[in-house]
């Protein structure tokens, strides 16, 4: 028998989630419609992924952090379950940062993308 999974993540900021999921190409919705599961089973999420095979993930608020929240069972997606959270938390890391970074008053002078898939930035900021 199938069953949603709860994955932890380090995920607390949900627009920056958002962005991650954007910049990556998947199709999101806010919580207007639940996480679709095995047998007709549903779970409340604040970010719903739909998959084409009718079972659905998403991210939901755990009072601390963002969860992934699937059957993975019936994950299809390009990318395995871990691989697909560290590509979210990667591109989570780097709109926190640069959200962050902004408030601070700072500005990007130089951005690069390593081999190893790493992002190297080099913030700036001026004062008077």
């Amino acid at each position: 028998m199938s069953h949603f999974s709860n994955i932890k993540t380090k995920i607390r900021n949900l627009s920056s989630l958002k962005a991650a999921l954007n910049d990556m190409g998947i199709e999101w919705k806010d919580s207007s419609a639940p996480i679709r599961g095995y047998q007709g089973q549903t779970r409340d999420a604040e970010v719903v992924v739909e998959q084409d095979n009718n079972y659905d993930f998403g991210f939901s608020w755990n009072g601390n952090e963002y969860e992934l929240v699937a059957d993975l069972q019936y994950w299809e997606q390009p990318l395995t379950v871990d691989g697909f959270l560290r590509k979210v938390t990667q591109r989570y890391a780097y709109h926190t940062v640069m959200e962050e970074t902004t408030k601070q008053g700072f500005e990007i002078s130089e951005q690069q993308k390593n081999q190893d898939g790493s992002i190297r930035l080099v913030l700036q900021r001026w004062s008077a």
